[in-house]
């Protein structure tokens, strides 16, 4: 096998079926290839939506907290000075815990899901990925353009739709 890379019409990739004997099978495969590389491009912003999608929103407290310095003890529950009028204005422990809600499951399989579909999409990517370098590495030079000119394609369709989600 030559590891230069050569300007042929005659090669073949990935699978033997695949087999390109001149210049009309030779575009196609161009193209085929071109398109691949496309899908893959559209398939790394779809799992980076997916993972925006998936992230918990962070959630800021209503109002500022501040502590005067009467209020502040830093010795241990014991040896603090004061009564527990100290504490009437300082938030409980039973305020400040989650609440629980019947839309926790729900987000939680819906995590759940997204998460899946995101790993589903990642091995997709993973497998076009390799066999878009097993394309490569045909050394054919027609080809590689066509991965490098369907790389920058799907780059430039693809990427501006993230500014959108």
């Amino acid at each position: 096998m030559n590891m230069h890379f050569e300007g042929s019409s005659n090669v073949t990739l990935l699978f033997d079926f695949w087999n390109v004997h001149g210049p009309a099978g030779m575009v196609l495969s161009v193209f085929v290839v071109l398109l691949l590389t496309v899908f893959y491009e559209l398939l790394k912003v779809l799992k980076i939506t997916i993972g925006k999608q998936t992230q918990f929103p962070i959630t800021q407290p209503s109002g500022p907290v501040s502590f005067s310095a009467d209020q502040a003890c830093f010795a241990p529950v014991m040896g603090c000075q004061g009564g527990s009028s100290d504490l009437a204005g300082s938030p409980s422990e039973i305020s400040l815990a989650p609440t629980e809600s019947t839309t926790a499951t729900t987000s939680t399989a819906k995590n759940w899901l997204l998460h899946s579909l995101q790993t589903a999409i990642h091995v997709l990517q993973v497998t076009l990925g390799y066999m878009l370098m097993l394309c490569v590495m045909s050394y054919n030079i027609w080809i590689f353009l066509g991965v490098i000119v369907g790389s920058a394609l799907g780059y430039f369709l693809a990427f501006p739709l993230l500014n959108h989600v």
